[in-house]
Formats: structure tokens, C-alpha cells, sequence
């Protein structure tokens, strides 16, 4: 149960004064929780994202000739539209001793701008100052005041996300209602470090950015924001402590190898083991030889040898006697690394299965059978592998692939299907290394920062949309020298049926060109037809293969050498890394096109120039984070990982190392939270939402 002191928290916005149902819906919208309602901490946690300076000048003269400008002026003169010009503005001088001013106002009655500014009454107006034909205008102040309404306090005004029917000022209004309605906490921050960094308390933090004054800092790099950014991700790193300590769990298994098989793996390799993968694995069999469960995060970059590390520590487990499954997010891919790895299982020994949604019937039953009588060492599947019925005689090690698109629980799931599974969890999404923290600090970390020998470097073109046909002729002189090609259809919007119809009419368009040898896949198609279209690719009986984005992850045809991606511009930069990826994985020299469409926005542009610069995936994915902000570089946009409401990883990245290194200390001297500072961040986590780690510490 959450505790009563937090209940003015999590009270519904639309039991604020003034805040009636169908005001509370546009909260609902602008906070981000429609369809469910906006509670008053969502409205706290909606800070503003800038400030409007609505200071008095001291003169006319003084005040700003162009930008907002405040000014106390006397109404001299109304000059309505001329008669039978009802559409003209209503123009009013207004002005000091030191010049005047024409306000200017399209469509609003008569009566109403007299009463508002009567001939010879002063008043304070403030909004966007212009100049026309020489003279200084405002067209529609944003406010006029008579002189005993305006206050110099309030003169600093917030500027909001907001959404159509709401306005900065309502929410400001809202937000005030909110604070005054809350109680204060009792302090979960460490004393020494509120005192190194000069920050305000939890509720002085929120104060300070919805109800600025010129007296105190405001915005993304003032203490009380950073405060708060910092709250934020000390909850997320207490979450993960708590994750990690639960799924560590009292005891894991000792798995120690005698290196037969593993030795025929690597003896059955065209190639030698990196230094990067050397090394992986050997952090790896620490882990699995520790009395204690493993969990650690293998992300490499495209190409650098991910699976064959994974498919070694599994024949560790075998080795020791257990069992182990590797589940990937698509059937392609379970498929794929099932069909990639089976030469070199059946090279040492191990018996492999596959088990997918598509098994049924006897097939299904026949394999479970095995599973559970110890007759299969490693099972390949996709989710279906921790489906109900699906259980492993010993299962020592899950191997989780592309980890960002499976959930924690998922992730426990799969882990649940043995005695203190361990878990080793592995992605080809370079990830920046603050995102690691923010994401996955639960989990140890090895990094593959070398590419396999013979990795030639991939020639990337930015190619514009006009050269289209140009480019087809190049295709087919290449396409009739043996080459196989990728073409990849643009995003064309959040609909999946658009993007589509991009694909049909490019395969219509491309097969007139070249009857006969072009095939296409998208993600509306059954497995099986998918896989028969990449096969065909595979053994060359089609030439190009145009696709959706569903080849972002997994398709692995190594004769493939060319990757034309439409519309590149729509793209974000960790995606066009992962499709350039899937050529350049032979002996050949491959390229990739950019085909993009213009004019190009500055992001679009700077997007460009990097992947053509750079194939390194761990410079794209920083430069990523920095164009783009950490929801897209991750996928947690689609995946429903939680991305930060407040924090700001470009400005904040210091603070969540501090808060990482502050969650361990806490948690390893009190990891049930009983101290009066363990107490006060349960709080936090339940201000966050972290309710699910809370759970955690009572199950033990």
C-alpha cells in the first residue's frame, strides 16, 4: 500500500480548485497519461521548458524595439477600421512621455477593446514588439493590466509543453494549486551531497521552476532542476539494485567447464576469437563459476561477433551438465542463429533445437518431450520459450538477444524456468555509456569493440532522390555481375500500412526493371512465407530484396553487398547503422546508399555526415543520443521501457553516474530500506513509480 502521507500526490488533477472535467481531460493529454487521468504529481513533473521575461521598462524608449517587450503607457487615441472594412484591424496608440506604441487588433468587437482601454486610462501591456514602416506595433498583447494588477513578482512567466486548449498561464495556475495542495517529505537525499551541490529541497526544487522569481535559478542547469533530474535518477537506480539483488537471488549455481567443447567450437571457426571476445568470455566464465547468479549485458556493434561468444558460454553450461536456451525477438532471428550455429554445435557434440510459435501439434509435444528428459543442450526459440508448458530438465543459462525488446519481466520469466538461472543478455544497438547506467545498471557489462579479421569497411554514398534512375542502372549492371542487394522502403509515418504500400509499389517498380528477381518482405507476412523469400535471397535465386524496416535485426545473407535505405532521412542514425550492418559481412567490398529526399533539416544533414564518416557504432550512438534524446536511440518510444520524465541525459549525464554510485553504497548497507533514509526512499520510488521494486523488497 502507498503510504497516505503521498495521497495529495497521486490525488486526480481535476480535484483542483478551478479544474473542472473537461479541463482535467486536456491535463490528461498534456501530461502524457490519456487515457488514464493526470494525477497532481504528473502535473509537478510537467516542468516548463522556458521562461517568457516580462520585466517593466522603465520608458518607451527604453523598452525592447523588437522581441517581448512591458511597458506602462496611457491610451490616447482609437482609430477603428474605416466604414465597409470590417476585415481592417482596430488600431489603438498607446504611449509614454518618451514616444508611443499602435496596438493592433484583427476581429475582436468594439466594445470589448473600449472597456479594456478607455481613452486617457494607464495600463501595463506586454507582449511581442515590431517594427512597421518604421513605427513600433504590437499586434495583440498578450497582456493588458490595469496598474494595481500588475505585479514585478510575477513578472517571470514559464513557458509549457502544451496542448491545443490549454494554455502556459492555466497550467502555471494549475501547478501553483498543485504545490500548495502537497505536503513536504522527509529528505531522502544524503545531507552531504544537497550541501556540496547546493540544492533546495524536494519541494523548493519544483517551486523554483513553476513559480520562478529573478532571486532564484530556473531552467535545465539550475539547482532545483537539478535536483530533481537527480531524483529521478537515483529512484531509477534504486530500482535496478532492487531488480538486481532480486534476480541475483540468495544462491546461483557454480558452472564450471572442462573446455571440450568449447574447443571444438573454436577449432570448427574460419577465423580467430578478437581480443574483445577473448575477453568477454572470459568475464563470462567467472560469472558462471561464482556460487552467485550472472548477469551481465554483452553489447557489441554490428558484426562483432555477439553470437559466437554466446554459443561458447552455453557449451560451458553443457560442459558442466545443464542446459541452455537462446531467445530472440522474431523467428527470423531464432531462426537464424538456430541455422547459423548448427554446424558448429553438431561439429562438438551438442544437440540443438528450435522452438518457435510456428511448432505445433506432435512436432511441439516431441520437442517439449526432449527438453524436459535432458535430451536437448541448447533450445533456440523466441518468446515461446517460457510459455507455460515449455520445461527444461537443468537450464543453467538463458541467453536473451536484442535485451531492449523484452521487459524485465520477461526477462524473469525465462529466468524462472530453472533453479538461479543465469542470464546473459546481448545487443547489437551500440548504447552510449550513460544509457547502459540509466538502463541497465542492474546488470555487469562487457563490451565487443573490435570487428571480426577480413571486415572490410563498407563504402557509404549520400545519394539524392533526383539520381534515382541513375542509380537503378548501377544496380542492374551490378545485380548482372552477380551482386546481391538490399532495398530498404522508407518509414513513411506511424502507420504500418503507409510504410507498406512504400514497399509494394518499390517492388512493383523494381521487378518491371528486372522481372523475376526481385523478392519482398515486410512484417504484416506469415514466418513462413518471410523465410522462404530470405532463403530464396539467401541461395541467390532472387537478386534484390526489398523490405520494410524488418530487416533492421537479424537478416544475415553474407554474399549480400550492396544496401540502398530510401528516404534515409527519415531515419534515425543507430537504425541506418543497423542496416548498413547487414552488408560487409563477406569477403567483398559492399556499399551502402543514402538515398534521401530533400531539403534536409539541420538534423537530417548532421545525421548523414556522421554515417557517412564513421563506422564505429559507439561514436553513431552518442552522437545519436545527442540529436536525438534517449528514447529513440533505445527504442523505448515502442517498447514501453520507461524513459525520463524530468532528466535530461544531454545535461545530466554527471548525475547519473552520482546516482549509480549513491544506490550501491545505500543498498549494500541497507538493502531492505529499514533505515529513516531507506524509509524516505521508498517514498521517492513511489513519487517515481517504481512501485514494482518496492513489491521486490517485501516478497524478500
Amino acid at each position: 500500500m502507498r503510504p497516505t502521507l503521498l495521497d495529495p500526490y497521486f490525488m486526480s488533477v481535476g480535484r483542483l480548485a478551478g479544474i473542472g472535467p473537461k479541463l482535467a481531460q486536456l491535463f490528461d493529454v498534456v501530461t502524457g497519461r490519456a487515457p488514464e487521468s493526470a494525477r497532481v504529481v504528473d502535473l509537478l513533473f510537467h516542468l516548463p521548458v522556458d521562461l517568457v521575461d516580462r520585466s517593466l521598462s522603465p520608458s518607451l524608449a527604453e523598452a525592447p524595439r523588437e522581441g517581448i517587450a512591458t511597458v506602462k503607457v496611457v491610451v490616447e487615441e482609437h482609430r477603428p477600421p474605416p466604414p465597409g472594412r470590417a476585415k481592417a484591424p482596430f488600431r489603438v496608440i498607446v504611449g509614454d512621455e518618451t514616444g508611443d506604441v499602435t496596438l493592433v487588433f484583427f476581429r475582436l468587437p468594439k466594445p470589448q477593446i473600449e472597456s479594456m482601454l478607455p481613452v486617457g486610462a494607464r495600463r501595463v501591456i506586454s507582449g511581442r514588439m515590431e517594427l512597421f514602416d518604421g513605427q513600433r506595433q504590437m499586434v495583440h498583447p498578450d497582456r493588458i493590466l490595469p496598474l494595481t494588477k500588475f505585479s514585478e513578482e510575477r513578472a517571470l512567466e514559464p513557458v509549457y509543453p502544451l496542448t491545443e486548449g490549454l494554455s502556459a498561464r492555466r497550467v502555471q495556475n494549475a501547478a501553483l494549486s498543485a504545490l500548495e495542495s502537497i505536503r513536504p517529505l522527509p529528505e531522502w537525499q544524503d545531507e552531504t551531497i544537497l550541501q556540496r551541490e547546493s540544492w533546495p529541497g524536494f519541494v523548493e526544487a519544483l517551486q523554483s521552476q513553476h513559480d520562478p522569481v529573478k532571486s532564484v535559478p530556473f531552467g535545465p542547469e539550475s539547482p532545483g532542476y537539478r535536483r530533481l533530474a537527480y531524483d529521478e535518477f537515483l529512484a531509477g537506480q534504486m530500482a535496478l539494485q532492487l531488480v538486481r539483488a532480486r534476480e541475483r537471488g540468495p544462491t546461483g549455481q557454480s558452472w564450471r567447464g572442462n573446455g571440450s567443447i568449447r574447443q571444438k567450437i573454436i577449432a570448427a571457426l574460419p577465423y580467430h576469437l578478437t581480443g574483445a571476445q577473448e575477453r568477454a568470455l572470459s568475464e563470462i566464465e567467472t560469472d558462471l563459476a561464482k556460487p552467485e547468479r550472472m548477469l551481465r549485458l554483452v553489447q557489441g556493434d554490428v558484426g562483432a561477433g555477439k553470437t559466437i561468444v554466446a554459443l561458447l558460454a552455453m557449451a560451458t553450461v553443457v560442459e558442466a551438465g545443464a542446459q541452455a536456451a537462446m531467445m530472440a525477438p522474431t523467428e527470423i532471428l531464432a531462426r537464424q542463429h538456430y541455422e547459423r550455429l548448427a554446424p558448429l554445435a553438431e561439429a562438438a557434440g551438442l544437440r540443438i533445437a528450435l522452438l518457435t510459435g510456428r511448432a505445433g501439434g506432435a512436432e511441439r509435444k516431441a520437442l517439449l518431450d526432449k527438453l524436459t528428459n535432458h535430451k536437448i543442450d541448447i533450445a533456440f526459440g523466441t518468446h515461446a520459450l517460457f510459455q507455460e508448458d515449455v520445461h527444461f530438465a537443468n537450464l543453467g543459462l538463458a541467453v536473451v538477444d536484442e535485451q531492449h525488446r523484452f521487459g524485465v519481466n520477461q526477462r524473469l520469466a525465462l529466468a524462472r524456468k530453472g533453479e538461479a538461472v543465469d542470464l546473459l543478455i546481448m545487443t547489437a544497438t551500440p548504447i552510449p555509456r550513460t544509457l547502459v547506467l540509466g538502463y541497465f545498471g542492474d546488470l555487469d557489462v562487457s563490451v565487443l569493440d573490435e570487428k571480426p579479421p577480413g571486415r572490410k569497411p563498407i563504402d557509404t554514398r549520400v545519394v539524392s532522390h533526383e539520381r534515382l534512375d541513375e542509380m537503378v542502372e548501377g544496380i542492374g549492371r551490378a545485380i548482372a555481375g552477380g551482386a546481391r542487394v538490399y532495398w530498404v522502403c522508407p518509414l513513411v509515418g506511424e502507420s504500418e500500412k503507409l510504410d507498406l504500400a512504400a514497399a509494394e509499389e518499390r517492388h512493383a517498380d523494381l521487378n518491371a526493371r528486372f522481372p523475376g528477381k526481385v523478392g519482398l518482405v515486410h512484417g504484416k507476412m506469415p514466418g513462413v512465407l518471410k523465410d522462404e523469400v530470405v532463403g530464396r535471397f539467401a541461395r541467390g535465386e532472387i537478386s534484390v530484396l526489398v523490405a520494410t524496416t524488418v530487416i533492421e535485426v537479424g537478416v544475415d545473407v553474407p554474399q549480400a553487398t550492396i544496401m540502398v535505405i530510401e528516404e534515409a532521412q527519415r531515419f534515425g542514425l543507430a537504425q541506418l547503422h543497423q542496416l548498413r550492418g547487414r552488408v560487409g559481412r563477406g569477403g567483398e567490398r559492399s556499399t551502402a546508399i543514402l538515398l534521401y529526399r530533400g531539403p534536409l533539416s539541420e538534423t537530417a544533414r548532421a545525421r548523414l555526415d556522421i554515417i557517412r564518416q564513421t563506422e564505429d557504432g559507439f561514436r553513431i550512438a552518442e552522437e545519436d543520443l545527442r540529436l536525438r534524446g534517449e528514447g529513440d536511440v533505445l527504442g523505448t518510444r515502442q517498447s514501453g521501457m520507461p524513459g525520463f520524465r524530468i532528466a535530461r541525459l544531454d545535461l545530466h549525464q554527471d548525475l547519473l553516474k552520482m546516482a549509480h554510485d549513491d544506490a550501491r553504497l545505500f543498498f549494500s548497507r541497507d538493502p531492505t530500506l529499514a533505515s529513516p533514509r531507506g524509509e524516505a526512499l521508498r517514498l521517492l520510488l513511489y513519487l517515481f513509480e517504481r512501485d514494482e521494486a518496492i513489491r521486490m523488497i517485501r516478497a524478500g
